[in-house]
């Protein structure tokens, strides 16, 4: 039984994945989680008990941490999910972006090299941001040139080089990943979608960031989970796999595919919320507002090299997934609101940091 230890496991896409290596291989899971307000215990219910799962909290920004967790568990993979992430946040506040996402990762890398005495893969999982925006037309492909353009961004792209490096000089088994926007339940109520469900059946004004016309790529993230053990079982070392959901829709798109989504589940006109609210139809609480710092106005990704060489592609319909998940977190407020209350967070606009720093 080989042991594989996954970093930020507790976070919304590593808990997912979590959930799906324990239903779809044999393979032991060492969880390694900070616990930060998007890594909760709450999100591995009915992991913890399992009897392959092993939990540590802590930082892989800590060298001692790291090195303790890998003799004692000598992993024969590493699956690296631990990040800060939201864009807003590191505009707001980049210093723990860089000593998560790129130190941490440097730890990692480190005891990975120090601990090589067998089959071993380390996967990065990384984003399309690092690619910067694209135009009207075109997609990301994994020979794209880095340009990030967030704080969030480069600290991301600064980690895949250093995957890269540890590849190319000290031979680790180093694979990369790059996916577009995730999409499922356990996600921090920051994020578009679960802060677009929480705010509408509450009656509450939905933000569009500036015009709304941004447009971004949407993976289920089982799908996104799935590709990464292709990845892990399949990939070749010292290579790269774009993973996407070739759903580009605008901002605008899903918030009114979110909206209707919710009137399925909660009809607005049962809703006391949007009464008090005297809104009829939840498209109504879409509110424009400044737009974010930077924004990159469009990403799209081809994923055509996962699929060919690996066999994989998504499984969800985006419109199914996205009703599933809206239903997700209609019938999981109870969840929401103890990882809000944790985080001290009440679904305040973040990101405008460069706004108050231009005086």
């Amino acid at each position: 039984m080989e042991t594989w230890l996954i970093t930020g496991g507790a976070g919304f896409i590593g808990c997912n994945f979590v959930r799906l290596a324990l239903a779809e291989t044999d393979a032991r899971l060492v969880i390694l989680d900070k616990l930060t307000y998007a890594g909760s215990l709450d999100n591995l219910a009915g992991v913890l008990g399992d009897a392959r799962v092993a939990f540590v909290e802590g930082d892989i920004a800590s060298p001692a941490l790291v090195e303790q967790v890998f003799d004692r568990h000598r992993p024969a993979a590493v699956v690296n999910f631990a990040a800060e992430s939201h864009v807003d946040r590191s505009i707001d506040g980049p210093r723990n972006f860089v000593v998560t996402n790129v130190v941490g990762t440097f730890e990692l890398l480190e005891a990975s090299r120090r601990h090589l005495d067998g089959p071993f893969r380390f996967v990065q999982v990384s984003t399309d941001e690092v690619f910067g925006a694209l135009g009207e037309t075109g997609s990301f492909a994994e020979s794209t040139p880095y340009a990030p353009n967030s704080p969030y961004a480069a600290t991301k792209a600064a980690a895949d080089h250093l995957v890269r490096a540890y590849h190319h000089t000290y031979g680790v088994p180093t694979l990369v990943t790059n996916c577009s926007n995730n999409y499922g339940p356990y996600q921090f109520p920051e994020k578009l979608i679960p802060l677009a469900v929480l705010n509408g059946v509450e009656g509450k004004p939905i933000p569009v960031y500036g015009d709304g016309l941004h447009v971004r790529d949407w993976l289920h993230v089982e799908d996104h989970a799935r590709a990464i053990l292709a990845v892990l079982a399949r990939g070749r070392p010292g290579s790269r796999y774009n993973i996407g959901g070739g759903n580009e829709l605008t901002n605008l798109e899903l918030v009114g595919r979110i909206c209707d989504a919710i009137e399925s589940v909660v009809p607005a006109a049962s809703n006391e919320a949007m009464g008090r609210a005297g809104k009829r139809s939840y498209r109504d609480l879409a509110s424009h507002v400044p737009d974010r710092a930077g924004h990159d106005r469009r990403y799209a990704v081809d994923a055509r090299a996962i699929t060919e060489q690996l066999g994989w592609r998504p499984r969800r319909a985006f419109d199914a997934g996205l009703r599933e998940t809206v239903r997700w977190y209609v019938e999981n407020r109870a969840w929401a609101a103890a990882v809000q209350a944790k985080a001290k967070y009440e679904r305040e606009r973040l990101g405008l940091g460069s706004t108050r720093s231009r005086g």
